[in-house]
């Protein structure tokens, strides 16, 4: 059944609680929002605009000769259409988000107006430094702060996301071995690592060599030493992994990667589990990124804004990119060129890094203090093992013991129930959830990686257990109409995702009556 604007309407519950179908398209409050291009006449606004004069074209024949086509819509439909729009997005803001290694957890409000305050919304990164001394000094102290913290005596502030600064930490792992005279081709990464760890190793020049995970869940040591040899540039390991577990041998490897002559690159993005617990340079860690973007404040998604500085050991530290912050006789000043040693392999992108991150994660640093940051790592990981212990009777752990700050699920429990872990997910989307990450790590089959985070109440996490309870107890008495068909409350059914991914839909289109009319 089509409504009003000859769009698909939604079904209600089908229980005889609701109409099937309304008039509209609407259900309650959840509306039925078409696209832009689909209301408002073409070429037509509300506002009176006086014919522009006749000027002389600089355009070489090249005006445009046909309408725009763009919407002619009104200021409050269009305040409307992104309101409405808003209500169907799920958001930190509207519950617990439980994306695993994403740390989707809030964000205090100060941060954000702290980042907007006249001197620091409106600085042009051009400026003399003569006149951002205020700046100059709150990254100063933003680098005191991430080396205190991971006990490493270097930064380079710039990099403008995780990925980024991986790229960051091989370019000077490579700098450094170039230095050294010597030529290594081969790095080293755990498949528990994350994922863009061997696509940056592999865009530095290096072949990636994976060392298989054990049945713990952590680097297979064996595995580990037996592909250690004179071509090893380094490792790239993500601790905690990516299997919400620290990796306890994490010492052992720096050691005898050391002795090798490699470099440890340590993957920080999980750094909001051990923050005020453990410095990644005290485990012989030499080069590893911060997401200032989900550790210490900004809302993460949606593409951005980013930040991932990276910390260097003493013996990367002369390798480090420009520019970097110095303080002076004249005050604080931004070192934008080689030094006299040429170590640095030189500018990592244009200006000085995401001045907006730097100003949020500094509010997050002192209004938490050294001990409030400490805390926030230990709630996040009581959250996660609160989470598992609440669970770990009905479903099924990956992994014997306790996790860090994620805690991750396979699909056994779901064996001979006829649903998947996708299934799942969409069900969970029915009860109000955002799901958790689905089928990531690859090493686990049917992955479900839960991230509760610090942020959550007791209450928040008992309400989000108990749900999870729920839906493993419908799947095992057999009620596979509520996953094969879920969700069937969300703006959307199921989609075919597999048509989607091979037959992408990547611009809207009139309709066919509109094209011919054409």
């Amino acid at each position: 059944m089509m409504n009003k604007q000859g769009r698909p309407t939604q079904p209600a519950a089908g229980d005889g609680s609701a109409p099937a179908t309304t008039y509209t398209g609407n259900r309650g409050l959840d509306m039925e929002e078409p696209l832009l291009f689909e209301m408002g006449q073409d070429e037509t606004t509300g506002v009176d605009l006086p014919d522009a004069p006749e000027t002389a074209s600089k355009l070489g024949g090249l005006e445009r000769n046909g309408d725009i086509g763009l919407p002619g819509v009104s200021e409050p439909r269009v305040l409307r259409h992104f309101v409405r729009l808003s209500r169907n997005n799920y958001a930190i803001d509207s519950g617990l988000y439980p994306l695993g290694s994403c740390t989707m957890k809030h964000n205090p409000r100060l941060n954000e107006k702290t980042a907007r305050l006249p001197g620091l919304g409106d600085l042009h990164p051009m400026q003399p430094t003569s006149t951002v001394q205020g700046a100059l000094e709150l990254m100063d102290s933003l680098a005191h702060w991430l080396k205190t913290m991971t006990g490493m005596p270097a930064v380079a502030l710039s990099p403008g996301a995780g990925a980024h600064g991986e790229l960051c930490g091989l370019m000077a792992i490579r700098a450094a071995h170039d230095a050294a005279g010597s030529s290594r081709s081969r790095v080293l990464v755990p498949e528990s690592a994350h994922g863009t760890n061997p696509a940056t190793a592999a865009m530095c020049g290096y072949s990636v060599d994976a060392i298989a995970a054990d049945d713990r869940g952590r680097v297979d040591l064996k595995a580990f030493e037996a592909k250690l040899d004179d071509d090893v540039a380094g490792i790239m390991l993500t601790n905690p992994n990516t299997c919400g577990l620290f990796e306890n041998d994490v010492v052992r490897i720096a050691d005898a990667l050391h002795e090798a002559g490699g470099y440890f690159y340590c993957d920080g993005a999980n750094f909001n589990a051990i923050m005020g617990r453990v410095r990644p340079g005290d485990l012989g860690v030499d080069a590893m990124h911060l997401n200032l973007h989900k550790t210490f404040s900004t809302p993460h998604g949606g593409g951005g804004p980013g930040s991932g500085p990276v910390v260097f050991s003493e013996a990367l530290a002369p390798f480090a990119p420009v520019p970097y912050v110095v303080h002076g006789e004249n005050g604080f000043e931004l070192v934008e060129a080689e030094g006299d040693d040429g170590q640095t392999f030189g500018r990592l992108k244009g200006f000085h890094g995401q001045m907006g991150m730097f100003i949020r994660a500094l509010t997050y640093m002192l209004s938490h203090g050294a001990d409030g940051l400490r805390q926030a790592a230990e709630d996040s990981v009581l959250s996660a093992n609160y989470i598992l212990a609440r669970v770990q009777d009905v479903m099924s752990p990956a992994f014997d013991g306790p996790c860090m700050h994620e805690c991750l699920i396979d699909d056994t429990f779901l064996a001979d129930t006829g649903v998947t872990t996708l299934d799942f997910a969409k069900a969970m989307i029915d009860e109000g959830y955002h799901p958790m990450t689905m089928y990531f790590p690859l090493v686990v089959h049917g992955a479900m990686l839960i991230e509760p985070t610090e942020s959550e109440s007791k209450e928040s996490l008992d309400l989000f257990a108990d749900t999870l309870r729920f839906l493993t107890e419908k799947a095992k008495q057999g009620d596979t109409a509520r996953f094969e068909q879920a969700p069937m409350l969300a703006p959307r059914r199921r989609l075919d995702e597999t048509a989607a991914a091979r037959k992408p839909k990547l611009r809207w289109r009139p309709p066919e009556p509109a094209r011919a009319a054409e």
